[in-house]
């Protein structure tokens, strides 16, 4: 299992177990993480599971291909580490994976 931890606008820390091939997305809504609305049930068709990848991780996280980049267009207050946590893969590499998710969804 990858620990991932989740930091809500207010602060709080969600530390949460993922699977290996599940997404970032799909682990915040099974463990209703606040802020992580997915819309579109993670198709990459809303920029509703916004967040914020902390710098340490944006290398090994990597950079959004086009669609993503498209539909970050849409979501609030975007930043250069901003990502669509339902194209977030988890995998071993990312165990302790910090992401904020911001004051509100596009």
């Amino acid at each position: 299992m990858t620990k991932l931890t989740y930091i809500t606008h207010d602060g709080t820390r969600f530390d949460v177990e993922a699977e290996n091939g599940s997404t970032v997305m799909e682990n915040a809504i099974r463990n209703a993480v606040p802020g992580i609305e997915a819309e579109c049930g993670g198709a990459c068709a809303c920029a509703t599971c916004h967040v914020y990848v902390d710098p340490e991780w944006t290398d090994i996280v990597g950079e959004p291909e086009a669609m993503e980049e498209d539909m970050l267009d849409f979501a609030y207050d975007v930043r250069p580490n901003s990502r669509l946590s339902c194209q977030i893969k988890v995998r071993d590499e990312l165990d302790g994976l910090v992401v904020r998710v911001p004051e509100r969804q596009g």
